[in-house]
């Protein structure tokens, strides 16, 4: 089994590159599976590690699977599972785009490009809410969450990274309270 982890990398990531309608971020919840549940390549506490420093690297969301696949199989792991996550979508995207552009003048169009919007977003609260279970159950973690999700929803713009430093400060602080 341990021989063709470049073939399970390649048939884990592959078909989650032609999901990702809503980015990297919206197949969270199903990397999550397979590489804890289903292909048990780490523990859960390893997988919120390493989404924890996808999150936090410059780059795009979705080098969770490149750590995944340098994990399982040092850079050569990293490569292919890089490739097999990134390589599917952006091929399927340019030819999608080609085709897309010929027909934005028509109602259908629209109507389908609205349609999947809320999709996206679907896609994208299951795997927060994936990541969010996984990483504790305390009442103050699930509180941080819904605070940064207003300000959030009420500054758009804002800095991530400052609302990540303000939460994990607070649950620190909250941490050594109870």
């Amino acid at each position: 089994m341990r021989d063709n982890i470049y073939l399970q990398l390649i048939a884990v990531f592959a078909p989650l590159s032609l999901l990702s309608i809503g980015g990297g971020q919206s197949v969270i919840a199903d990397i999550n599976q397979q590489a804890v549940a289903i292909h048990g390549w780490m523990t859960q506490r390893e997988f919120i590690d390493l989404f924890a420093i996808s999150r936090a690297a410059p780059g795009p969301g979705s080098l969770l699977a490149t750590l995944i696949g340098w994990k399982e199989a040092d850079w050569a792991g990293a490569v292919v599972a890089s490739l097999a996550l990134f390589l599917p979508s952006s091929l399927l995207a340019l030819a999608a785009t080609h085709i897309w552009r010929r027909h934005d003048r028509h109602r259908w169009h629209q109507r389908i490009q609205a349609g999947l919007a809320p999709v996206a977003t679907g896609l994208i609260l299951a795997s927060s809410l994936t990541v969010l279970r996984a990483a504790a159950s305390t009442w103050p973690v699930w509180v941080l969450a819904l605070a940064a999700l207003a300000v959030f929803m009420s500054r758009a713009r804002i800095n991530p990274l400052i609302v990540l430093l303000v939460a994990g400060m607070l649950n620190i602080l909250l941490g050594k309270i109870n």
